[in-house]
C-alpha cells in the first residue's frame, strides 16, 4: 500500500513530560513565591494600582547560560538600586522566531550545531529560569511553541506574543490560557490593530488542541487572560516610539474599549535594529512619562555584557557576553541609562 503520511516527516522522537523536567527541576517555595508575587506586581502596573515603570531587559536571546548568569546577577544588584520606581524583569528568551530560517533558540538547538537536541534546550532552558528566579528576579519570555509553555511556563513571570505571530490564532489561543501577563508585539509591517485584535482573542475563552503535565494530547479549555496590552517594536511602517505615534496607538485602544497601556520596545524596528540608537529611544520614552504621558507602563530594552552581536559561525570562537542574535546595549551604557531614569522618575 502506497505511503501518503508523513511523507516529508525525516523523523520521529519521543519527547518527556512537562512533570518530567518540572520534577527533575522544581520551583522551592521561595521561587514559587516569587513568580507568584511579580505576576501579580505585573496586574497592578498594568491596572495603575502601581505606578512604578515596568522594565523588561536582557539578552536579545540566551544561547550561553554562564553569561547569561553573570548578566543576571548584575541586573538584581542594578535592579535593587531602583526598584522604587523601576520594576525590573529580566528577559530570557529561548524562542527565536525567524523570517527566514536561521538559530531559532536555545531550547530548539541547545548545541548551536544544527543537532536538534530539544529534550537537552528545555532542560538547560528550565535548569536556566531556576537559576535566575533563585538570584531572585522575575523572568520574561518570548512564547513561540504552543507547547513550551507547559515546560517552563511555572518559572516565568511575564509572557510576550511577538510581531510576526500576534496574527496567529494559535497563538491568541495560548495566551489566552497562559498563567502570566503578556504583551502583544504590533506586525512586522507596523499594524497596531493587528497587536489588539490579538488582545481581544486573548480575553475571550478557547478550546484547542494542547499537552497536559503527562505530555497526552488534550483539549484546552481556557477561562481568558485579561492582564495584557500592546507593545510597540516599530516595523516596516517605520518607527512607532514617537509622541505622535504612541497618542495614535492609544486613541486606538481607547477605540477598540481597551485601556490605552503602552509598552516600548527601544530594539527592533524602533531602533532599526542598530544598539547605539536603544539609549535615544529610551531615554525619548522616559521624556514622555515625565511629561504626564502615565499610560506609558512599560519599555524592553535588549542588553548583554558586551555591545553589538556576532554571527554564530564556529562556535569555539565565540566572544563571551555578546549576542549572537539581534544586537544589544553593553552592561556599561545599560547601568548608566538605567540609572538615570531612576533619577528622573525619582
Amino acid at each position: 500500500m502506497t505511503n501518503i503520511t508523513n511523507i516529508n516527516i525525516r523523523e520521529l522522537s519521543n519527547l518527556p513530560s512537562p512533570e518530567f523536567y518540572q520534577k527533575k527541576y522544581p520551583s522551592s517555595e521561595q521561587q514559587t513565591s516569587l513568580i507568584k508575587e511579580s505576576r501579580k506586581t505585573i496586574e497592578n502596573i498594568i491596572e495603575g494600582k502601581d505606578s512604578r515603570l515596568l522594565l523588561v531587559m536582557g539578552p536579545c536571546s540566551i544561547h550561553d547560560t554562564k553569561a547569561g548568569i553573570e548578566y543576571a546577577e548584575k541586573l538584581k544588584e542594578l535592579a535593587d538600586k531602583v526598584s522604587e520606581n523601576i520594576y525590573v524583569v529580566m528577559r530570557v528568551y529561548f524562542e527565536k522566531p525567524r523570517t527566514t530560517v536561521g538559530w531559532k533558540g536555545l531550547i530548539n538547538d541547545p548545541d548551536l550545531n544544527g543537532s536538534f537536541n530539544i529534550p537537552k534546550g528545555i532542560e538547560i532552558g528550565r535548569e536556566f529560569l531556576s537559576e535566575v528566579t533563585r538570584i531572585g528576579l522575575p523572568t520574561a519570555t518570548e512564547f513561540l511553541d504552543p507547547f513550551t509553555p507547559q515546560y517552563i511556563g511555572d518559572l516565568v513571570s511575564w509572557g510576550a506574543i511577538g510581531a510576526r505571530t500576534a496574527e496567529s490564532q494559535t497563538h491568541r489561543q495560548m495566551a489566552s490560557g497562559l498563567s502570566m501577563p503578556i504583551g502583544f508585539k504590533n506586525g512586522t509591517g507596523g499594524s497596531v490593530q493587528l497587536a489588539i485584535d490579538g488582545m481581544i482573542a486573548c480575553e475571550g475563552e478557547h478550546a484547542f488542541l494542547g499537552i497536559d503535565d503527562d505530555g497526552k494530547t488534550s483539549i484546552v479549555i481556557t477561562k481568558g487572560n485579561k492582564a495584557n496590552h500592546v507593545i510597540l517594536r516599530g516595523g516596516a511602517s517605520g518607527t512607532n516610539y514617537d509622541k505622535d505615534s504612541i497618542n495614535e496607538a492609544q486613541e486606538l485602544l481607547k477605540k477598540n474599549n481597551l485601556v490605552p497601556n503602552i509598552v516600548v520596545d527601544c530594539s527592533h524596528g524602533n531602533s532599526n535594529k542598530d544598539h547605539n540608537r536603544q539609549p535615544i529611544v529610551f531615554k525619548e520614552v522616559i521624556e514622555q512619562r515625565l511629561n504626564g504621558n502615565n499610560k506609558i507602563i512599560g519599555i524592553m530594552l535588549e542588553s548583554n555584557i558586551n555591545p553589538g552581536n556576532q554571527s554564530l559561525g564556529n562556535i569555539e570562537d565565540l566572544e563571551y557576553g555578546v549576542s549572537i542574535t539581534d544586537k544589544c546595549v553593553g552592561w556599561e551604557k545599560t547601568e548608566e541609562i538605567i540609572l538615570e531614569a531612576n533619577n528622573l522618575l525619582n
